[in-house]
């Protein structure tokens, strides 16, 4: 069986750059969560209760992705990144993982933000990877801490 690593990075990069360091450490592919409709930088700009960041998470809502990962089933682990957005993982990261069968897997998530640490984020995530162990939840700066 294989690895992937899957991330979504915001604007600032942090997300990619530890993800492509970890694919590259051990071996692993790597897959990028994209959103259909790109964020602009307003649009991330959390202080600001209209942002489509905030709406987005307020409403629940999915948030239509690009790409698909061709041979899903040929994964046995998963390492699982992204920036936390209010204490959870960001409504993409949650569309994302609706598209796929999990049982069987096992996932390793790295946040890479959140000055509360990674909290309650496994937990929220779990009915979306549902099926999948969730071995490890870590909020990071760098890949070696994973």
């Amino acid at each position: 069986m294989k690895t992937i690593v899957i991330f979504f990075s915001a604007e600032a990069g942090k997300t990619r750059k530890i993800a492509e360091e970890l694919s590259a450490d051990i071996g692993a592919d790597l897959f990028e969560i994209k959103p259909e409709q790109p964020y602009t930088p307003a649009d991330l700009r959390w202080i600001n209760p209209f942002a489509r960041c905030n709406k987005e998470k307020r409403a629940k809502a999915d948030v239509p992705v690009t790409g698909s990962i061709a041979d899903w089933d040929a994964y046995d682990t998963v390492y699982l990144g992204f920036p936390i957005w209010y204490y959870a993982a960001p409504n993409i990261v949650n569309t994302f993982c609706k598209g796929y069968d999990w049982n069987g897997k096992t996932v390793r998530i790295f946040a890479t933000s959140g000055s509360s640490g990674i909290g309650k984020t496994a937990e929220k995530l779990a009915p979306y990877v549902k099926g999948a162990v969730i071995a490890s939840a870590k909020r990071v700066t760098s890949a070696a801490e994973i």
